[in-house]
């Protein structure tokens, strides 16, 4: 029997997330959260925007106890998955038909694995994580909570991307190295070097144009 499960955020993410549940069974959306609220009662490809995230303790005592967070912003989507648990939900993952996930990999909750990505051998992904459309994530990687892998970025082996790290569209970062926490990898680089925390770097080869102060 399928659980009844919200998805919380309509927007573009949300359609992405929407369309991977519909095809893998085992979770029935009935609906969305999202900020907006001057988007409640409207639907997006079929599916009821039904309010915000204040929403949630009405759902559990409805009987909809399983969630996704279907947002961007890395912050956010922790943010919102954090609140999911505090209402005793579960958060449930959304891992496209297409994509190559070893079985030896480990999953967290609430990971999102679009179209054609490969995750290898012995990955980790932590919680919250997007591996988006046709990114590649090698043997022995280990992902943090709420990083961002953007379409067509490639990780090669023993690659560390720690918590609300960004790694941007095609960008490529060479075997064992390490991006810190939420440093941001811009599209198309290439990181030879590790990638210090808070910084962010663009470029062949990747170099820092910005390190944010500690957040």
């Amino acid at each position: 029997m399928k659980r009844p499960a919200i998805i919380i955020g309509a927007g573009g993410h949300g359609r992405v997330v929407l369309d991977i549940l519909r095809q893998v069974g085992g979770v029935d959306p009935v609906g969305f959260i999202d900020a907006d609220v001057s988007r409640a009662g409207a639907t997006v490809d079929g599916l009821p925007i039904m309010g915000a995230i204040n929403l949630l303790p009405k759902l559990v005592k409805q009987e909809v106890k399983s969630a996704i967070v279907a947002i961007g912003d890395n912050r956010a989507r922790v943010s919102y998955a954090r609140m999911v648990i505090e209402q005793g939900m579960e958060l449930v993952n959304a891992v496209h038909p297409s994509a190559l996930v070893s079985a030896t990999a480990k999953i967290g909750r609430n990971v999102v694995v679009a179209v054609g990505a490969i995750i290898g051998t012995d990955a980790h992904i932590g919680d919250s994580c997007i591996v988006n459309t046709g990114a590649v994530i090698d043997h022995e990687c280990r992902i943090g909570e709420g990083v961002h892998i953007c379409p067509g970025a490639l990780l090669a082996g023993r690659v560390e991307v720690q918590m609300g790290a960004f790694v941007g569209l095609g960008a490529k970062v060479l075997p064992c190295l390490k991006v810190g926490a939420n440093a941001v990898v811009g599209a198309g680089a290439l990181v030879r070097e590790d990638v210090p925390e808070n910084a962010t770097v663009v470029g062949v080869p990747a170099r820092v144009i910005r390190v944010e102060a500690g957040q």
